[in-house]
């Protein structure tokens, strides 16, 4: 070899950095072994890592012959090197370095890609050579080239020769005189285009600290193949070295030498992330948000080459390279996430990164982790309901961090789950190397936490579920899932539905949960053909369930049975009216199904498998096969159940029949029968039998119950005597005189202490025998019993003064419900509201929908007044009325002066009074209360016709008042305004198109000259009508200001409520810029416009149609806005002059009527543009005409 600077080579030359040693003493590698060269060139020995043996100074290591030998001649190659590879030994390297001997990643001449780490005196802190061979560089399908890679202890290493790497590492032979043939034992792959455009100039050294990962690839050929991944962080820049190897020790050699280097080179000098990529991964998980700082981790990893066969040619793995990206761990999310775009030119691998996007995988849908112990490759399946698995197959040399750390983002999300549904396939990883959890608790044992990880990990909305947890249950706290947030129909996506039940399960801070009234169809009879990963298969103590596995059961009986297993403290499950299914009657060939909720409990039941015991099936149409699941379970003792609640089920007397003898069995544990809405009937004579055996029934439920005919009680006062119920129900069942009796007697029995409600709507009592009920449930007079009783729409009037008497003597418990009441004389309800004001135990009242003969008179009014006034024991009262197309109950316009009786009302709290009409009139009555009235917390005035200044006026009176904490927004009331306004404009136009008087033309053009002599510029767009955003933004001005008001009070309702519960206040925003608020005397807002007024506004505020060439709107055009915009069918008529008539009105008064001539009402006022007919304005023009009638 020649030295440098000689020879035809006049390139070469040395970097000075040290002293070059001579390269005489070198041998060939398999005649000299290289700890004598290590001896004669004065290196240290070192520790040899990654499968290398250990030296010892001065000596050979035992075996080295064996590892150095010259392997056998091929006979159809011919000559061949005689090693390809150096010693594994820890070898001293030369210290000096010529740029074209060395393989770099980058061109010199560009200094944005420099970092300080790449040197040209690199090799002088590489003392050790841990591995070397020759290779050959594979660029592309027809070109190849030959490199030699160098492993040091610093970094890996690519020359263009054997020759060449000798002159940097004494260690290396020069293998002069050899032949060119070689055996192809190792070849390298370059995946990245600046490598394949500079395959001819030199290459840096790939440091060790910026491998990210080494790991097999299984090409499916013959051969076998090693890859390493690096990624330099600095200049953002990253590449992938394969290494396709026909010996699969040779393979395993490369593989093991540098994955150890590399995991040292980490472990000595470790390097964080620069700022700028934590900032830029940070910032893609935000746009997910999924960023949480306290949970996230971040990992460099690589997407390793895919093929979509078995066998893969290089063509179809150079399609689909390997992708070296971030792999980060958000709060409810995995992120793959690319590199960052850079300026400069990329490579094959940033390109590939950049077009791949990034991929967002729930923490939720994790089922496997699979870990190779042999080298970096793991994989992460995924699978989201209803579909195939994705699997994301990585490499990483922090596989095993991540393993743990996805470990304990799961167990956060989900801390009571004691089984996860996801494996972690690591032989090399026990229990104890897994971090503990996390020992942050929220409320319901991080219940918010879990569901929100279940929505984003199926992609739903969790806005949309609402749920409410209630303690003044049995068995609280209960979580009662609500109808969603919003959507048009009141049902719940299947995801959603998932994510409530996978939510739910293993929480043991429930003791009820209740589905009533939740629409569970989309689970029945759905199944997940793609995976049972979420199937319970051992209940929460890890008892296997000895029942029919559920595998192949659909996903209402899994997610139900799921819910059962996995909690010790769940008792009671509701599912009332959750399934709108129909029995299957006349289906010869296919059996019924049932409705798979009994299929999913009682079997569970029966088996002692659960904790559940109170199973609500109110509204479900039971089966068959469903009647025996239930009496399967009903006779076993073991299945200790506690309720049987199935009204509505559709049960015949046969079926019945069957499942009360069946649940004679349950006598020491049955608390509650509910068996109403059933199209059996009941013999009194046979269930007197059946249920005389239970004793400690609380709840009983006979509501619509037919029975049999005859003068017996339905329920014999022995019966009743021997349970001390709380809940007594016979609502729309007949009730004979015996049956009255009965309830009578247990009424005043101390058995019945404990009695808390009473339903009795609806039986047919007379008004004596309420009033004899009331006589028996009352212990000392004018004390007032705990005992809320419903009598509502019975035949009160008959002996209705026995009961305004026990009214009057304060003989009532504390709650009353009496709505409903038809009264044919007005002198009864009268005389019940005098007995009222006397009466010192009622507190709750509920005397709503009352039916008069006809409004109420003065002096039943003033009867009411008075009661509202001098009551001093009445907290909450329901005065509300009804308005249906069939039937109206209400007061009349008398009760706005009865309403201010509670002027002098010290004591009620809450007030319903809605659907009374009561108009403005009645919300200046409303303000007037709550300027004096300090006791009032809630108004419920809902649909009462209120405008937009009944609204105003209300948001006023609450300003004065600093006690009230609710008052409706009145969107019913809202939407009724607005169609208001859409009659008044709609009934503009019409008028201004059909109408063919003179007297309205004459009205008309006087109007018309009018506005020509104030507005001469406007004259000719006076002739014309409005334009269809006109129309438009008029309606959109009155959504605004009423939206506006209704700001302002939302925003007096918070002061109040903070100022109720100690809370500072908050800065005032709607109602500080708005002067009425601060006023002791609102003037009247400026929101009451007249309608021209509005119109002139909204045409002022509206874009034109056509802003370069402005057309007069025909007739005909208009006809059509009006239909677009109302829905109307019009004809059009030009006026006189080719002008519309639009109805003008005067600003002091009303418009033009459209009533016929001669008519008048209250409303008419004079001036100009008036007529004697009523205001037809009164939704916007005035939007001050109470809907009751004059003031």
């Amino acid at each position: 070899m020649s030295k440098p600077g000689s020879g035809a080579n006049g390139r070469r030359r040395s970097l000075g950095f040290f002293p070059r040693p001579s390269l005489s003493a070198l041998t060939p590698i398999h005649s000299k072994s290289p700890s004598e060269s290590s001896a004669q060139a004065g290196a240290r020995p070192t520790k040899a890592v990654a499968g290398s043996e250990n030296n010892k100074p001065g000596a050979a290591a035992p075996g080295e012959s064996s590892s150095l030998r010259v392997r056998p001649k091929a006979s159809s190659r011919g000559s061949r090197p005689s090693s390809i590879f150096g010693s594994l030994r820890s070898l001293q390297s030369l210290h000096t370095t010529t740029e074209d001997e060395i393989s770099v990643a980058s061109p010199q001449s560009d200094p944005s890609v420099s970092s300080p780490d790449y040197d040209d005196g690199v090799y002088a802190s590489a003392r050790v050579v841990l591995h070397h061979g020759e290779v050959l560089t594979e660029g592309s399908v027809l070109w190849r080239r030959k490199e030699y890679l160098v492993l040091t202890d610093k970094h890996l290493v690519r020359f263009k020769t054997q020759a060449k790497a000798s002159e940097h590492f004494a260690d290396i032979p020069a293998s002069l005189g050899r032949s060119n043939t070689m055996r192809n034992s190792s070849i390298t792959s370059i995946s990245s285009l600046q490598d394949l455009a500079r395959a001819s100039s030199d290459h840096r050294p790939i440091p060790l600290d910026q491998i990210i990962a080494v790991f097999r690839v299984d090409e499916g050929r013959p051969t076998f193949s090693v890859e390493v991944a690096h990624l330099d962080e600095f200049n953002n820049q990253a590449s992938t070295v394969k290494l396709v190897l026909s010996d699969p020790r040779e393979a395993d050699l490369w593989l093991t030498s540098i994955r150890a280097a590399s995991t040292k080179a980490h472990l000595v000098e470790p390097k964080p992330f620069l700022s700028r990529t934590v900032e830029y991964v940070a910032r893609r998980l935000e746009l997910d948000r999924d960023y949480d700082p306290a949970h996230f981790r971040m990992f460099k990893a690589v997407q390793r080459a895919t093929s979509k066969t078995k066998r893969a040619s290089s063509e179809d793995l150079a399609k689909t390279p390997s992708t070296v990206c971030y792999l980060a761990i958000g709060m409810n999310m995995v992120h793959v996430v690319p590199l960052t775009r850079m300026n400069e030119r990329s490579s094959t691998t940033s390109l590939a990164a950049e077009s791949a996007g990034q991929g967002v995988y729930g923490l939720m849908t994790l089922i496997l982790v699979e870990i190779r112990p042999s080298d970096d490759a793991f994989e992460l399946n995924f699978r989201a309901p209803f579909q195939r698995v994705a699997r994301l197959r990585l490499a990483s040399s922090a596989s095993t961090e991540i393993a743990i750390w996805l470990r304990q983002a799961t167990e956060y999300l989900r801390p009571e789950w004691l089984e996860h549904p996801f494996a972690i396939d690591a032989p090399h990883l026990t229990e104890a190397s897994f971090l503990p959890a996390s020992g942050e608790s929220e409320d319901h044992r991080s219940f918010d936490r879990t569901l929100t990880a279940y929505c984003a990990a199926y992609g739903v909305d969790t806005s949309n579920i609402r749920y409410a947890i209630t303690y003044d249950v049995d068995n609280p706290p209960q979580f009662a899932l609500l109808p969603p947030a919003h959507g048009r129909h009141a049902t719940y996506p299947v995801l959603e539905l998932l994510a409530v039940f996978r939510a739910l399960r293993y929480n043991e801070s429930f003791g009820a949960i209740s589905f009533s009234g939740i629409n569970l169809s989309g689970l029945y009879q759905l199944s997940d053909a793609f995976g049972i990963e979420h199937a319970s298969w051992t209940s929460r103590t890890g008892l296997a369930v000895r029942i029919p596995p559920s595998a192949r059961k659909s996903l209402l009986v899994q997610e139900v049975q799921a819910l059962a297993l996995k909690s010790r403290k769940l008792k009671r499950m509701d599912f009332s009216f959750c399934l709108s299914r129909k029995v299957q009657e006349d289906a010869r060939d296919a059996v019924d199904p049932g409705c798979e909720i009994v299929e999913a409990l009682f079997p569970l039941c029966r088996r002692q498998g659960t904790s559940v015991d109170w199973i609500t099936l109110n509204g479900i149409e039971l089966s068959e096969g469903d009647l025996d699941y239930l009496v399967d379970a009903a006779v076993s003792r073991a299945s200790h159940l506690r309720a049987l609640e199935i009204s509505h089920c559709g049960l015949t007397d046969r079926s019945l029949q069957l499942i009360l003898n069946a649940m004679l069995s349950q006598d020491r544990t049955l608390e509650s029968i509910d068996i109403s809405g059933n199209l059996a009937r009941l013999s009194p004579a046979v269930f007197q039998g059946q249920i005389g055996h239970f004793n400690f029934i609380r709840k009983l439920n006979l509501s619509r119950v037919h029975r049999t005919s005859g003068p017996e009680p339905l329920v014999a006062r022995e019966t009743l005597l021997h349970w001390k119920l709380e809940e007594l129900d016979f609502s729309e069942t007949a009730l004979n005189d015996k049956t009255v009796d009965s309830i009578s007697a247990y009424l005043e029995s101390s058995m019945s202490d404990s009695l808390r409600l009473v339903r009795l709507n609806g039986c047919g009592l007379k008004g004596r025998e309420i009033a004899t009920l009331m006589r028996s449930m009352c212990r000392e007079p004018g004390q007032a019993r705990e005992l809320h009783l419903h009598v509502s729409a019975n035949r009160i009037e008959d002996g209705h003064d026995r009961l305004a008497g026990v009214i009057a003597t304060s003989l009532t418990p504390s709650h009353l419900t009496m709505n409903m009441s038809v009264y044919e004389h007005e002198a009864c309800f009268r005389e019940l509201i005098q007995a009222l004001r006397h009466n010192t135990t009622l507190r709750y009242l509920d005397i709503s929908k009352a039916l008069l003969p006809g409004d109420a008179n003065e002096e039943t009014c003033e009867a009411l007044r008075e009661m509202l006034a001098m009551n001093q024991s009445l907290e909450e009262v329901d005065l509300s009325g009804e308005h249906s197309h069939l039937e109206v109950a209400r007061l009349g316009i008398g009760l706005n002066e009865a309403l201010l009786g509670l002027r002098e009302n010290t004591t009620l709290r809450v007030l319903r009074i809605e659907s009374q009409k009561l108009g403005l009139q009645g919300a200046n009555t409303l303000t007037s209360v709550m300027e004096v009235n300090t006791a009032l917390r809630e108004v419920h005035c809902d649909h009462n016709d209120f405008n937009l200044q009944a609204l105003t006026v209300l948001a006023n009176g609450v300003a004065n008042n600093q006690h009230l904490l609710y008052l409706p927004r009145m969107q019913g009331d809202r939407a009724e305004a607005l169609k208001t306004v859409e009659r008044e404009i709609r009934s503009m136009h019409v008028e201004a198109l059909g109408s063919t008087t003179s007297r309205a033309a004459a009205r008309w053009h006087r109007f018309a000259s009018a506005r020509r002599r104030r507005a001469p510029a406007a004259a000719a767009a006076a002739t014309t009508s409005y334009a269809r955003q006109d129309v438009q933004a008029a309606l959109d001005l009155v959504e605004a200001r009423w939206d506006r008001q209704a700001a302002r009070l939302e925003e007096y309702l918070t002061r109040n409520f903070n100022r109720a519960h100690g809370i500072e206040p908050e800065p005032a925003t709607v109602a500080a810029d708005d002067e009425a608020a601060t006023t002791a005397a609102p003037p009247r807002p400026d929101s009451v416009l007249s309608l021209h007024m509005l119109m002139e506004r909204a045409t002022l505020e509206a874009t034109p149609a056509t802003e370069a060439a402005p057309t007069v709107e025909t007739d005909e055009d208009l006809a059509e806005s009006m239909g677009e915009n109302f829905g109307l069918m019009m004809h059009a008529a030009q006026r006189p002059g080719g002008e519309i008539e639009a109805g003008p009105s005067s600003s002091s008064g009303p418009s033009s009527s459209t009533e016929p001539s001669g008519s008048s009402g209250p409303n008419s006022s004079s001036g100009p543009s008036s007529s004697s007919g009523p205001s037809r304005l009164s939704g916007l023009s005035r939007l001050s005409e109470p809907s009751a009638g004059p003031r």
